[in-house]
């Protein structure tokens, strides 16, 4: 019984995304986009099954990947600015 709670800690616990490593990166999962745009896993499917949100491209049956630049550019277009304001 001990080892089955230990793998159930392991699977818990987090995993700590460098968003530096993140930028070099061409293509992201959806792990990784999530970590980048702030926006959940659940979030980014529910949009592609909605057909609306990021951009993505589908490798094989499963395999989602999103650019790096279109991330970029997608939290740009909706970026709020106050300069403009007067």
């Amino acid at each position: 019984m001990e080892g089955t709670d230990a793998g159930k800690k392991d699977t818990a616990e987090k995993t700590i995304i460098n968003i530096g490593e993140l930028l070099k990166k061409p293509y992201l999962n959806e792990f990784e986009s999530a970590a980048l745009s702030g926006r959940a896993v659940s979030t980014l499917r529910n949009e592609r099954h909605l057909r609306r949100g990021l951009p993505y491209l589908k490798i094989g049956k499963r395999s989602i990947r999103y650019k790096t630049a279109d991330v970029l550019s997608f939290m740009e277009a909706r970026r709020i600015s106050f300069e403009d304001a007067q």
